[in-house]
């Protein structure tokens, strides 16, 4: 994995809400494996040491308004969103970002309405642009459809991507595997938790 320069690197978490990986998650079964596998903890641990290191951080959260007002409604997914017991309505717990993760005063959290990326339609690109960031690592969840979705638009962007394989989750936890072996390294440059870790430790 080539180095990653602090001044150009931002570490973005996917998802990683109550709402989705929270106690009270709309999807317990994706919640489980964020959970159970350690994913959210490493992402917690990740985001700390992008905090020591001085890299940027940035939160995507989905959300949608009370009366739907703009969200899809063209697949099967944002139909049965709407449906849900637990929905990610603005403003309320569902839509904070879940513990273990601390978002510090500098962070930054870019809400969504609509679509499956947290970049196609968003301020992401143009925060990343103004703040220099040329390395974007992807963290979070769903490996099945919201993590591949922000890399291939970060790719399409002109961003390098960093994948750290343990970061991030879907269900079935196999498929996870099969996506970053099959679709994400090729795109991606694909790492651990740890390295990055270490890496955002080493002195300077």
């Amino acid at each position: 994995m080539p180095e990653l320069d602090p001044a150009t690197t931002a570490l973005l978490t996917v998802e990683c809400q109550n709402g989705v990986v929270g106690d009270e998650s709309a999807l317990p079964e994706l919640a489980e494996e964020a959970r159970d596998s350690g994913m959210l903890g490493r992402v917690a641990a990740l985001v700390d040491a992008a905090h020591a290191a001085g890299v940027q951080v940035l939160h995507a959260v989905a959300e949608r308004r009370p009366d739907g007002l703009g969200a899809n409604t063209n697949a099967r997914l944002f139909r049965a969103a709407g449906r849900l017991p637990v929905r990610q309505l603005s403003g309320s717990r569902a839509v904070e970002v879940a513990a273990p993760i601390e978002v510090a005063e500098r962070d930054l959290v870019v809400r969504r309405l609509h679509g499956l990326s947290p970049m196609a339609g968003t301020d992401l690109d143009p925060l990343l642009r103004n703040l220099g960031i040329r390395s974007l690592v992807v963290t979070g969840v769903s490996s099945n459809i919201a993590i591949p979705n922000t890399v291939f638009d970060a790719v399409n962007l002109g961003y390098r991507v960093v994948v750290p394989s343990d970061a991030i989750s879907g269900v079935p936890a196999s498929y996870t595997a099969e996506v970053i072996r099959n679709s994400l390294a090729l795109v991606a440059s694909i790492t651990t938790a740890e390295a990055l870790i270490d890496e955002w430790s080493a002195p300077r």
